[in-house]
């Protein structure tokens, strides 16, 4: 949008300027070339939020249960802010880092599982090869994944999963959803986390599934982890325009997953 603004404005100048036939009159700057900025009239008094405003048709995404997600997003607001975030902030001052990090390490190591399923489907090879790689390294040396010895040896971790699996396969991403506490999703990624659960279940990957069965407590200790290592704040953006900011980079970093 401001570079199309800068081209017209751009233009205009350039008209002015062919219609005077004394090209000396143009200001220049030091190397010669033509300033057009400073023929540019702008509001003085626009500030970020109308100038947001006015840009937010380039964040359109096809959204028509916005209603009901603008409300699912405020109390996702309200319990990552009362509840969440103080939980997590606990587990951080009575759990030390090195366990901490061992957590987050194991519970990576079983995400380790569905990723090479959906690395399978969509006939990716080598990454599918990487990531077995991981699993059978962290696994062993790395102790049931609470060290990461994969990535010190050049496997970095490689995210997929069955909404990007659909996506590979051509299913559209439908409506963008906000779902409770798990956050921004669309009809497809959300048939798609409930595919990837299910796998994990199934597949029962070092019997944690049957524990977490037994043991509920540990499904709770996963979702800590899982927000203590995402940097994500709600209203850290400092605008009134967050839910469509983090609408629209959700689905287009989905639509560079699915691609990559």
């Amino acid at each position: 949008m401001v570079k199309h603004l800068l081209f017209v404005a751009a233009l205009a100048v350039c008209g002015v300027a062919n219609a005077d036939s004394s090209t000396d009159s143009r200001k220049t700057d030091p190397d010669g070339f033509t300033q057009p900025l400073l023929q540019l009239k702008f509001n003085p008094g626009l500030d970020q939020t109308e100038f947001e405003r006015a840009t937010l048709n380039a964040l359109n995404v096809y959204d028509p249960l916005e209603s009901w997600n603008r409300r699912v997003y405020h109390f996702n607001y309200r319990f990552d802010e009362w509840v969440f975030l103080p939980v997590v902030n606990g587990y951080r001052y009575v759990t030390p880092g090195f366990v901490r990090s061992g957590v987050s390490n194991f519970f990576a190591n079983l995400g380790d599982v569905p990723n090479l399923v959906n690395s399978l489907l969509q006939f990716k090879g080598k990454r599918s090869l990487q990531t077995t790689g991981r699993l059978a390294l962290n696994t062993t040396v790395g102790i049931f994944g609470l060290w990461d010895p994969a990535t010190m040896v050049g496997l970095p971790k490689q995210t997929e999963d069955f909404g990007q699996t659909l996506g590979f396969y051509g299913v559209p991403a439908g409506p963008y959803f906000v779902l409770p506490i798990l956050g921004p999703s669309n009809f497809r990624d959300t048939g798609g986390l409930v595919v990837d659960y299910t796998m994990e279940d199934y597949i029962n990957f070092l019997n944690v599934a049957q524990a977490s069965s037994d043991y509920p407590e540990l499904l709770l200790l996963r979702a800590i982890n899982q927000r203590d290592n995402n940097s994500f704040r709600y209203g850290a953006m400092n605008t009134p325009f967050e839910y469509e900011k983090v609408r629209y980079v959700y689905t287009e970093a989905r639509k560079l997953q699915i691609a990559e």
